[in-house]
């Protein structure tokens, strides 16, 4: 959030994902319109805020709220579409899971999502390893195995296109503003389901202390998240143990 106007993009960006639409919608809005930006000769910095309600107009969907019966199709294509469109960071993830599969699919419930989140923390290798767990609790080993083909394949694709390309891009004053309001849009995403789940994982005073606790600490001392997660485990036995 580097001026006003990436602030602004975020703050949308978070609004139009709580108002129902599409992350992927979002997403391509904000391609469109920083694209534009980006290539106009004549966008000064005092008129930067004026475009921003074209994004709004340009990612306007609509969300569904009838039940999708399970498909191992369904579930591969759907972790394809995730793992094609799921930039700026591991943790945006989070935004098209809960999107796709809580709020469009109802194949998850907010807990179940948690779970996953959870076990994708817990286990080396990155944030994406909870697509794995969700294709387990979807469609068993079979759907584990499509989950993570299907949220992983992307990467690789893109990686060999764009590699080649990468030179051109650091030196190009377009694609910096391109970059920096899709990661503007990205962080608004991040807030809006980082909202979400708390709702479901504090649930009480010692959740919301343990919430507080984890986060002075890793505002202020940067530790590894892996500690964090333990000393939450260690803790949440402690309290069953205490409550005995």
């Amino acid at each position: 959030m580097k001026n006003v106007w990436l602030l602004l993009l975020g703050v949308t960006a978070l609004g139009l994902y709580f108002s129902g639409v599409s992350v992927v919608m979002i997403l391509l809005g904000t391609a469109f319109l920083t694209g534009v930006i980006a290539l106009t000769e004549k966008w000064k910095k005092e008129s930067r805020p004026a475009f921003f309600p074209l994004a709004g107009m340009a990612v306007a969907a609509a969300s569904t709220v009838a039940v999708i019966p399970f498909s191992m199709t369904r579930l591969f294509l759907t972790m394809l579409k995730i793992g094609a469109v799921s930039y700026g960071s591991g943790y945006v993830l989070l935004a098209f899971l809960h999107h796709d599969f809580v709020r469009h699919l109802h194949w998850l419930t907010e807990k179940q999502l948690l779970d996953a989140i959870a076990a994708g923390q817990i286990t080396p290798g990155p944030v994406f390893a909870s697509a794995t767990f969700i294709g387990y609790v979807t469609g068993g080993w079979r759907g584990a195995v499509l989950a993570t083909l299907g949220i992983f394949l992307p990467s690789f694709v893109f990686v060999a296109i764009v590699f080649p390309l990468i030179p051109r891009l650091k030196g190009s004053a377009a694609a910096r503003t391109f970059l920096d309001g899709i990661n503007a849009a990205t962080m608004g995403l991040m807030a809006a389901v980082s909202w979400q789940l708390a709702r479901g994982a504090i649930v009480d005073l010692f959740t919301a202390l343990e919430a507080v606790i984890a986060f002075f600490i890793l505002l202020r001392y940067q530790i590894n998240a892996a500690w964090l997660i333990l000393g939450g485990v260690l803790a949440g036995f402690a309290m069953k143990l205490a409550m005995r």
